[in-house]
């Protein structure tokens, strides 16, 4: 029983320190800590003080589709929220036909070489990222589904009850 008891508590440790790893490895890609003025980097600067929710999107990303009205409503709800979405279509006519379709009423940026994607080493879309009022970045999500809304939701409003 002993042995058993010592190697749950062995992978459990195991676990928590990759997760620390990971979230010290997040914390890294803080795009407030790096020497390059970008577009991106400057919102981000002006909104110090607001939670951040940075979303990388493609036109031709299914789950995206379905973000964008919960993205609108969550803007929308939340003064001290700014949303900031990537786009990373090669062809910004195609983004410009995705939001005829699927309007966006919060701040659009295009990234078609990708530089925005390469240094937050994004792995699925669509990708977002949520940053705290101090600008470190919390959290992480690859792919957007509708059952992962209300988990998203109260991230956020943890982040901005702090």
């Amino acid at each position: 029983m002993l042995k058993i008891f010592y190697k749950v508590f062995a992978i459990a440790l195991i676990i928590l320190l990759t997760s620390l790893f990971f979230i010290n490895k997040g914390s890294e890609l803080n795009p407030l800590i790096t020497d390059n003025n970008s577009e991106l980097e400057q919102i981000i600067a002006e909104n110090k003080g607001k939670v951040i929710y940075l979303d990388f999107w493609a036109s031709w990303c299914g789950p995206c589709r379905q973000s964008f009205p919960w993205l609108n409503r969550m803007q929308e709800h939340h003064n001290d929220l700014k949303i900031i979405s990537i786009n990373l279509d090669n062809n910004k006519s195609l983004a410009d036909k995705f939001l005829t379709d699927v309007p966006a009423n919060f701040t659009v940026i295009y990234d078609p070489k990708g530089v925005f994607a390469k240094q937050y080493k994004i792995k699925g879309m669509p990708s977002s990222y949520l940053i705290n009022k101090a600008g470190k970045l919390i959290s992480a999500h690859s792919g957007f589904s509708l059952s992962k809304q209300e988990q998203y939701e109260q991230e956020i409003k943890t982040l901005l009850a702090e």
